[in-house]
């Protein structure tokens, strides 16, 4: 039906997502106490990119030690870092603190280096406007001129009781502005008692959820709008990836409630 929403499964080293509803994009989760190791090869001719959610670790990537890698806390408490892994490349972490990451993954026809991607490195804003407001942190997309096959990747903080991804929208075409790329949410709450909610639907398919959204949950969206609110109280985060035929970005917003971007400026 192309609705999958779930929680990531608990444990320790390289964590899958179960869901296989995307032809292009996979997401793991990397979860290592101080002092664990991982290894592991981007096979399959894809790319990553590592996300440090938390803590910091020592890297090593195709046989060149990058250091340690990671400084904020939590997903609230500063902006990321992060390591593109390019297809066939080896990886070594060793968590120096407990440490959290994300890895989305898209195919890739590219042979270039690794990379950091710093804090400093990393595009900052607003979107939206009132209590549709929320702050982007774009990672991995095609204006900041990182090489990259076909992962764009970012964040998003959503203020307590904001809406986002508001107006609700897709990217499954390439029809004009709107671009075909599948998506996932990764989501964190700054609360463990707090909640969102997501509506995905697509009269196209014939479908229409909404799921409860608390800490460390993900959804896979080939196709479909969609839009989140997060319960007052607590900050929301979630981590965006997208996978399509090119990297250049485009999205169609629901005709039913395009026009709420009309009535109030959006910047």
């Amino acid at each position: 039906m192309g609705h999958h929403f779930h929680h990531m499964e608990a444990g320790s080293g390289l964590i899958p997502s179960q869901d296989q509803s995307c032809a292009l994009l996979k997401f793991s989760v990397i979860r290592l106490g101080a002092g664990e190791r991982l290894d592991g090869t981007m096979e399959g001719a894809r790319e990553g990119l590592l996300v440090i959610l938390s803590g910091k670790c020592r890297m090593e990537v195709a046989e060149t030690d990058l250091g340690v890698i990671g400084e904020r806390a939590n997903v609230f408490s500063g902006l990321p870092h992060s390591v593109y892994l390019p297809r066939g490349t080896t990886y070594s972490i060793c968590a120096e603190t407990a440490m959290e990451a994300a890895l989305p993954t898209a195919p890739s026809d590219l042979d270039t280096e690794p990379y950091v991607i710093a804090p400093e490195e990393v595009n900052t804003g607003r979107w939206g406007t009132l209590n549709y407001t929320r702050h982007f942190r774009e990672i991995l997309v095609a204006p900041n001129g990182l090489p990259a096959a076909s992962l764009i990747v970012g964040e998003t903080i959503t203020p307590s009781g904001n809406w986002s991804t508001y107006p609700p929208h897709k990217h499954e075409t390439d029809n004009g502005a709107e671009k075909m790329h599948e998506e996932i949410y990764y989501f964190r709450v700054s609360s463990p008692d707090s909640f969102g909610i997501i509506q995905h639907y697509s009269p196209v398919q014939g479908y229409d959820h909404m799921h409860r959204v608390v800490d460390d949950t993900m959804i896979a969206m080939p196709h479909g709008y969609h839009t989140y609110v997060g319960a007052p109280g607590a900050q929301s985060y979630y981590l965006w990836a997208l996978a399509g035929p090119d990297r250049v970005q485009g999205a169609s917003f629901d005709p039913k409630l395009g026009w709420v971007q009309k009535t109030v400026s959006m910047i």
